[in-house]
C-alpha cells in the first residue's frame, strides 16, 4: 500500500493509478494501517481530501469512469477546504519523490504492460527538472 507522491500522480500508470483509488477507498471504509501509509494520520483529513481530489481528477482527465463515491462521500462528510494545498507537505518532499520515482521506474524496465514510454519519458523528464535543477 502506497500514496504515491502528489507530484508524480499524472504520470502514474493506469495500473498503478486505478489501484491508488482502490487503496484510497480501503482507507476510506475501515482507515488502514500500513507502514508505508500511517503517516496520513498525522496530518488533518483536509490532506487526504486534496490528496484524493487529486486522483480523482486524474482519473477523470483520463476519462476513466468511477463508479463509487459512497465510501469517500461517508468518509469526508462535513470535511471542507477553504483553499487547496499541498497535502502531505513534510512526506511528500524531494526525497518521498525520488523514492516513488525509482519504485515507477523499476516496474518500466521490469516492462510493466501499461507503462508506455512516452508516459516513462515525461516521468524522467519531470523528475530530472525538479530534483537536479
Amino acid at each position: 500500500m502506497r500514496l504515491w507522491h502528489t507530484d508524480l500522480i499524472e504520470f502514474l500508470p493506469k495500473g498503478q493509478l486505478l489501484s491508488q483509488w482502490r487503496e484510497l477507498n480501503s482507507v476510506f471504509a475501515k482507515e488502514d494501517k500500513h507502514i508505508l501509509i500511517n503517516y496520513i494520520y498525522e496530518y488533518p483529513k483536509e490532506d487526504l481530501y486534496i490528496y484524493t481530489k487529486i486522483v480523482t481528477d486524474e482519473m477523470a482527465k483520463r476519462g476513466y469512469k468511477i463508479r463509487a463515491f459512497e465510501k469517500m462521500n461517508k468518509y469526508f462528510a462535513n470535511t471542507t477546504v477553504e483553499k487547496p494545498y499541498p497535502p502531505y507537505a513534510r512526506h511528500h518532499n524531494d526525497e518521498y519523490l525520488e523514492i516513488c520515482y525509482f519504485n515507477l521506474k523499476e516496474k518500466y524496465i521490469r516492462g510493466q504492460k501499461d507503462y508506455e514510454q512516452l508516459q516513462y519519458g515525461n516521468l524522467e523528464q519531470f523528475v530530472d527538472t525538479k530534483l537536479r535543477k
